[in-house]
Order: C-alpha cells, then structure tokens, then sequence
C-alpha cells in the first residue's frame, strides 16, 4: 500500500519525501525546548535528534510503513514542518497514525489542522484503514486540540516508549 503522501496538496501546502538537504531546515526543530517538552527519552543533542528524526523516517520509507513528508509553503517555499501517515504497531496491534509536527515558527497559524485534514482525506480515498488514530502525550494539548478538530476523539490511554500517551481515534 502507498501509505506515502508525496505529492499531495493542500490550500497552502505541498506534501513532499524528505531529502536528506531538508536537515538543516528541520534541525530549528530540535533545537527549541519546546518541542520535546512533552517526550521523554529524545537525545539531548539536537543534531543527534534530528538525525535519528531523519533516520527512522527514511527506514519508513524503504519498508513500506508510512513515513513523514515535508510540508512545504506554497506561498515561501519553505519548510513549515514535517506530517504524514506512520504504520504504528501499539498495544500489538497494527494502527495508522496521522503524525504532525511544525517548526515553532509556524505554530498557531493552521498549519498542523490543513496538513492531518490532508491525511485523513488521503487515507479515506485510498481507503489505507477503517481508521486512523494519533499517539499524542498526555500533556500536549495543542496537539489534541489538532486531532480533535480533523474530528478524533478520545480512544484510549497507554504508554507508548516510557511516555504516557492518549490515543486519539477517527473512523473512516
């Protein structure tokens, strides 16, 4: 299945493969605390993130399990963050995840809602899953208020890596 959303658009953004010259575009990322204040177990060496970021994103690709796309601004040209559909395995069972994450830059301008609406709508008409899910910290409301405005609820709670997360929900 083509989990990957290269290629596709939204009103103000296009969906591309990350390429190994988008690092230091996306190292801002790593660089900002509040990023990963909510996630336990990220290296402490930005770059060091931002390599592994890339690492497992580029594993995703070549085993056909989803992968992150940069989100390029049609406006700029420049990269505003990085979402896609990720093959998730949680509590041993095989899940789709809509992921997002932007730069702080772009935070609180629509960007994280524009770009999981264009998951959801891809997976819907491709028909990827019966539903998609988002692992969101317990802690990290601006991401839960994205899940919840693309129409996710609650599902459930777990721990996801050492993180106690709630699983966001949308059937298709």
């Amino acid at each position: 299945m083509d989990f990957l959303l290269d290629g596709q658009e939204s009103k103000r953004l296009l969906f591309q493969k990350i390429q190994h010259s988008d690092f230091s575009d996306w190292l801002p990322f790593h660089q900002d605390p509040r990023t990963s204040e909510f996630w336990n177990g990220l290296p402490n060496d930005p770059e060091i993130a931002c390599k592994e970021d890339f690492e497992r994103t580029f594993f995703r690709y070549r085993n056909d399990l989803g992968g992150k796309m940069a989100l390029i601004s049609k406006a700029t040209e420049e990269l505003v963050g990085l979402s896609g559909l990720l093959v998730q395995d949680i509590n041993d069972n095989k899940e789709l995840e809509i992921a997002y994450s932007l730069l702080p830059k772009f935070w609180k301008q629509g960007f994280a809602i524009e770009a999981a609406a264009q998951c959801k709508s891809y997976a819907k008409a491709n028909k990827l899953a019966n539903s998609l899910i988002s692992i969101i910290h317990v802690d990290n409301i601006p991401s839960q208020q994205v899940a919840l405005k693309i129409g996710m609820l609650l599902d459930s709670s777990t721990t996801y890596y050492g993180n106690p997360v709630h699983i966001y929900r949308l059937s298709l």
